[in-house]
């Protein structure tokens, strides 16, 4: 599992710094989580292929997590795209888009799939042989989700001097991957213990921003294995963090330390601050293993 940060500022672009973008990347599944101005062009600059993103996760609809999205849209066709694109976002994301592509005459040339949310309670909506995606419900001034993406238990590791020192034949390999016992012409039954080791442990990552200070969310990301979390503000402007439904790095790393989370990043920075080293002071005092996201970072979970 890694994490590329494309952009993790908030509000305008500049030239330096980038509205909320990330990919995924989960068993060489590339997951695009919100998509804000110059997604494209810091996707070609950290060489992450176009035709590998198959699924976008919008958080909600303000305009730094998701004008950069027709764009993207657009590209895959001139890029002569033939795969489907799903489409997970908030409830209108699909008539925005639409409407877009209508006035310009722009139709895609592959499927175009939305996926729109509505629900206030933690739901899936999105399942494969390798992945869950959960919404995290949050507190914003729209209707907004964050993301949790739990790896599934992958098979269990061959203990190969066991299997050959019982004789097992190849043909049984698989089954003792997927956890069976095996009975031996004797009748004699060996433990699929004794044959295996346990699986990588499954990952996870959730991902949350925008949203105010919110505990309702602690039982849905308890014991993550990496909580990104925004953290607009630092503890001085929290009354700015109050009016706008933002959070400070203080109150990020509150939750980080309640949810017993294993890993915290921090994003989604005011550029007001001087330095983003600033939020990691701040978070620490409260939680220790703070992380600061940037702009073309990357971070293998």
């Amino acid at each position: 599992m890694k994490l590329t940060i494309l952009g993790c500022y908030a509000a305008t672009p500049r030239t330096f710094t980038n509205p909320t973008s990330q990919i995924l990347d989960i068993k060489n599944r590339l997951f695009l989580i919100d998509c804000g101005e110059g997604t494209q062009v810091q996707l070609r600059k950290n060489k992450i292929k176009f035709s590998k993103i198959n699924h976008v996760f919008i958080s909600h609809l303000h305009g730094d997590h998701f004008f950069g999205l027709i764009g993207l849209i657009s590209t895959f066709s001139l890029l002569g795209r033939n795969t489907d694109l799903h489409i997970h976002g908030p409830k209108g994301i699909k008539e925005i888009i639409m409407l877009q592509l209508r006035l310009s005459n722009s139709w895609t040339n592959y499927e175009l799939f939305f996926h729109e949310l509505e629900s206030n309670e933690s739901q899936i909506i999105y399942e494969d042989d390798k992945v869950v995606v959960k919404t995290i419900p949050l507190k914003h001034r729209v209707y907004t989700n964050g993301f949790l993406f739990q790896e599934k238990i992958g098979e269990r590791k061959l203990n190969i001097e066991a299997v050959q020192g019982f004789k097992i034949d190849s043909c049984y390999f698989q089954n003792i991957k997927n956890g069976k016992d095996i009975i031996l012409d004797s009748g004699q039954i060996i433990e699929n213990h004794k044959l295996s080791f346990d699986p990588v442990p499954a990952k996870s990552y959730a991902f949350c921003s925008d949203t105010s200070y919110n505990e309702s969310i602690i039982p849905i990301i308890e014991n993550v294995d990496v909580l990104y979390h925004e953290s607009t503000f630092l503890q001085s402007e929290e009354s700015l963090a109050i009016k706008t439904l933002h959070s400070t790095a203080k109150e990020a790393a509150t939750i980080a330390l309640k949810a017993n989370v294993k890993q915290l990043i921090l994003g989604h920075y005011s550029t007001r601050y001087e330095s983003i080293d600033l939020f990691k002071e701040e978070a620490q005092t409260i939680f220790p293993n703070v992380l600061l996201a940037d702009d073309g970072k990357s971070f293998d979970l």
